[in-house]
């Protein structure tokens, strides 16, 4: 058995919040969106202060996760597109913690394929599925259906759907709110850990604080069936709903932290909460979503992909601790293999970070972190290389592929956390030599 492992495996359970940024918990800053249930997660367990998120966006993000590889040469490196989804038989970590005979579940928002098989969840892994597929579709809170095991859900809510505009079927917004997916989510969450024997991994990827993807009016962006404590708020409509969204959810997880203790099973069950990317630039007033961290959501800088992260295991994982630990999605695989006693594939970029979790063994440490998003006629990359921070972006003509424009930052993430002072020109040898690691890491893709 490794080191780090357990002899009794844990249950565990991921959560992960959509769009929600470095600032936006308590124990990462935030003053005014209450979260108490995750600030007592990060109470009782480790913080973390350096994890990266696997892209900047939704669909990529979730690929580095759920196969432990980064975007120089994942199978989904762009919001869905056709031919853009996880490679058929491509181990996921519901498929490597079945192999260690966990039962395995994930419900929410996969948005790593669409509708339905090959795609979906339980082609990859999971025993149990229960929510939206198609990453388009989850921009709707009020859908008209869900998908459970391969079997549609009607719901009764009614949807003005927008016609071609990505899933023409499955975009629009709902001009009658019954059953709101995020409640939902948590119900059938709660109901499936109940179920249960040890041992059980559940990965929860919750929809919100997403905002509508298509609001009926664009004053209005966030969906949430009650206000709660921000009714009476002096904010926007938008920021009401955004506080709002964001402690209905910290509630709820909350609910499920009571359950583990009902259930006698707390003390054997690792809980990790993290966001997929950053939140939207247009959060930067009022609440610092990003806290101090340049850009957010479709960018590189440090806005769009640190996330806050913690963990909690009573008994393994020391209560209140920080790490500094440099981390990314991608070594999330390799952790929970780890944890389970279980081998991870091969050809993955992760590194375990079981031995800083658990204080025990030699942390191993990557030499560099690498980033990458391509879109018509626009090639960006970063890197992330000791208190480096290099970001490179291509510009080409986007029907001929002539290059027009390349532009490279460089920062000091140590001496300048916000990225306020680009030294490429005054340090020209590690531009050249992070500029070779973002050639080396990029491996073509074909769709």
């Amino acid at each position: 058995m490794n080191a780090s492992a357990a002899s009794n495996p844990p249950n565990i359970i991921f959560i992960f919040a959509d769009d929600l940024g470095y600032g936006d918990l308590g124990s990462y800053g935030q003053k005014l969106i209450k979260t108490p249930h995750l600030d007592r997660l990060a109470s009782e367990g480790m913080k973390f202060t350096q994890m990266y998120a696997g892209s900047s966006v939704c669909a990529p993000t979730r690929c580095a996760l759920l196969t432990g590889k980064h975007m120089g040469h994942a199978s989904v490196r762009h919001n869905q597109r056709a031919g853009d989804t996880l490679a058929i038989g491509e181990p996921t970590i519901g498929s490597v913690l079945k192999r260690a005979g966990y039962a395995t579940a994930c419900i929410g928002k996969w948005g790593v394929g669409f509708d339905p098989e090959p795609n979906a969840p339980e082609m990859r892994g999971f025993d149990y599925f229960f929510g939206y597929i198609d990453m388009w579709h989850a921009h709707n809170s009020y859908p008209e259906f869900l998908w459970r095991n391969g079997e549609r859900v009607e719901l009764r809510n009614v949807v003005n759907r927008l016609e071609g505009h990505h899933k023409e079927p499955l975009v629009g917004y709902a001009t009658k709110k019954v059953d709101f997916s995020q409640d939902m989510t948590t119900e059938e969450a709660l109901q499936w850990i109940r179920e249960q024997n040890e041992p059980f991994f559940l990965y929860l990827p919750y929809t919100i604080p997403h905002e509508n993807g298509e609001a009926e009016s664009r004053d209005n962006w966030i969906e949430v069936p009650d206000l709660g404590e921000y009714a009476d708020k002096d904010w926007t409509d938008n920021e009401i709903g955004k506080a709002a969204l964001v402690s209905r959810m910290d509630t709820q997880i909350g609910e499920i932290m009571d359950t583990l203790v009902s259930m006698g099973v707390d003390e054997n069950t690792l809980v990790i909460f993290t966001s997929d990317n950053g939140a939207g630039t247009r959060w930067e007033g009022r609440f610092q979503s990003n806290g101090v961290l340049r850009g957010g959501k479709r960018q590189f800088y440090e806005g769009g992909i640190r996330m806050p992260f913690l963990a909690r295991w009573p008994g393994r994982i020391e209560p209140g601790s920080t790490t500094d630990h440099i981390s990314a999605f991608w070594d999330v695989l390799p952790t929970l293999a780890e944890i389970a006693n279980v081998d991870a594939p091969a050809d993955i970029d992760g590194i375990s970070f079981a031995p800083t979790l658990l204080n025990k063994g030699e942390q191993k440490q990557h030499e560099f972190l690498y980033w990458e998003m391509k879109d018509p006629g626009r090639f960006q990359q970063s890197v992330r290389w000791d208190d480096w921070k290099a970001l490179r972006d291509r510009r080409f003509d986007r029907e001929t592929g002539e290059p027009l424009s390349e532009t490279f930052e460089l920062y000091n993430l140590q001496e300048d956390i916000s990225e306020t002072t680009n030294l490429a020109n005054q340090h020209p040898e590690i531009v050249e030599r992070i500029g070779n690691m973002m050639t080396a890491s990029h491996v073509p893709q074909e769709l």
